[in-house]
């Protein structure tokens, strides 16, 4: 089959995607399966293996399977079937340009309350020890920030741990320092708060919901899997203590401009399950993500998983087309994809932005690629006073993009995960430009899932 193209079926919708496009089209059996065969086979050959292949179907006669080959041609020619890539020779080039930096995530308190156990920050301590970080080095990170950012007006702001609400005092200290500068700098700063919950207050909420663009409520779905999964230090689970807490801040901030962000791990490959129980708790945006953790890790997802999570997000993505139509819908992040413009051109180009538009600061005011690098001093690129000393590794993330990773080159996904992420992809093959082939898989069925959501939507308007 042509390669440009991707056909798969998925709950009673025949779906073809121009990959290179992103044009998507929702087609008979019949159109399904001469797009498949369409640019290896000559028109009559094509025309005459459909023929027999229908010959039992009285509905399909010669003109029908003609008519179905000149609308597919005619597809080919308006460039929404079989369409070429016309960006990967602009990598080079894009890789010259000056970049700007336009978020950062500071690790505000390398500490934390709970004891999760799938923590890549090892309870917040990141490979190193445990430290808060001070106004005057969150003060020259945002001045970092400002001075790297070019001309671009919209920044944001990642409050990050660890558990932040830890040092919640310098958090506040630095959103008045960020918003008194704005007006000079020509800047807006976008905050936004990742927490546990654990010290979740009136306080808190309130000031979030005055200056933070967006909170991300840690819970990994049932109260078994979440007290499981996220203790604390002495074994007593977190549940009961935040879910009362996330209910009333998700719902101060009207259900908007947040997300319940959970993990699963190999104990409840049965996810589908917890995204459900958070919705049935009221939550209407939900992030549930695979872990990533080393084989060695008992809770480490395994190939003999992915045939069981990919039928799990088939049951979620139909759930949720049967909820919203109830009219009790809710958003699942990974299934929000946009499809009217097709595949993002910058992101084929500049993956996530690790390493170049997006940065972490540690306490101490060391710049890493990312959250997930910290604490890996051979990704350490400056710091937050100096700027970027090592400029050879900003360059190298520079190109890590779906046009340098072998593993994306034939995958029909590739314009919509950008590569996948570097972090994991280096924690598997030890090259920021390898691969984490599970989380690939599941990528690959997320996409499918989205976008069958969307014929749906599509079918019922």
């Amino acid at each position: 089959m042509d390669k440009r193209v991707h056909l798969f079926k998925n709950n009673g919708y025949n779906i073809v995607l121009d990959i290179a496009s992103g044009s998507i089209h929702v087609v008979d059996d019949l159109v399904y399966d001469m797009i498949a065969a369409f640019t290896e086979t000559e028109k009559e050959a094509l025309i005459a293996e459909m023929l027999r292949k229908y010959a039992g179907d009285e509905s399909i006669t010669e003109t029908d399977v003609r008519e179905a080959y000149e609308d597919i041609e005619a597809l080919k020619e308006d460039g929404k079937l079989f369409t070429d890539d016309a960006y990967q020779e602009l990598v080079m080039d894009f890789k010259a340009r000056k970049t700007v930096v336009k978020a950062l995530c500071l690790h505000i308190a390398h500490d934390c309350n709970l004891a999760c156990r799938y923590c890549f920050a090892e309870e917040g301590e990141y490979h190193g020890r445990r430290a808060l970080m001070s106004f005057e080095v969150g003060k020259a990170a945002l001045d970092f920030l400002v001075a790297n950012s070019g001309s671009r007006t919209n920044l944001e702001v990642d409050f990050f741990g660890g558990e932040p609400t830890l040092n919640f005092d310098v958090v506040k200290k630095l959103v008045e320092y960020g918003r008194s500068i704005e007006k000079e700098a020509n800047k807006r700063f976008r905050f936004t708060l990742t927490t546990n919950g654990v010290l979740l207050n009136d306080e808190i909420m309130e000031f979030c919901n005055k200056e933070m663009g967006n909170v991300v409520l840690s819970l990994d779905g049932r109260k078994e899997i979440n007290d499981m999964m996220r203790p604390f230090r002495g074994g007593q689970g977190s549940y009961d203590r935040i879910v009362p807490k996330f209910r009333k801040f998700a719902d101060s901030r009207n259900q908007d401009r947040y997300y319940v962000r959970g993990t699963f791990t190999h104990y409840n490959t049965d996810f589908s399950e917890d995204v459900l129980h958070m919705a049935d708790l009221g939550f209407k945006q939900i992030s549930v993500e695979p872990v990533v953790a080393p084989p060695t890790e008992p809770y480490a997802l395994t190939e003999e998983d992915i045939p069981v999570i990919c039928e799990q997000y088939d049951k979620l993505a139909k759930e949720m087309i049967k909820r919203k139509k109830a009219g009790s819908g809710f958003n699942f992040f990974h299934f929000m994809i946009d499809l009217s413009g097709g595949p993002c051109v910058y992101k084929r180009l500049s993956g996530c932005g690790s390493g170049t538009e997006y940065l972490a600061v540690t306490p101490w005011g060391d710049l890493y690629p990312c959250h997930q690098f910290v604490g890996q001093e051979e990704f350490c690129l400056g710091t937050v006073f100096e700027g970027i000393t090592k400029p050879e590794i900003r360059d190298e993330f520079k190109l890590c993009n779906v046009y340098a990773k072998p593993a994306c080159k034939d995958c029909f996904a590739r314009f919509y995960c950008s590569g996948g992420c570097a972090a994991n992809a280096w924690n598997f093959s030890h090259d920021i430009n390898g691969s984490y082939e599970i989380g690939c898989e599941l990528e690959r069925k997320r996409v499918e899932c989205a976008i069958m959501i969307k014929a749906a939507e599509a079918e019922d308007d």
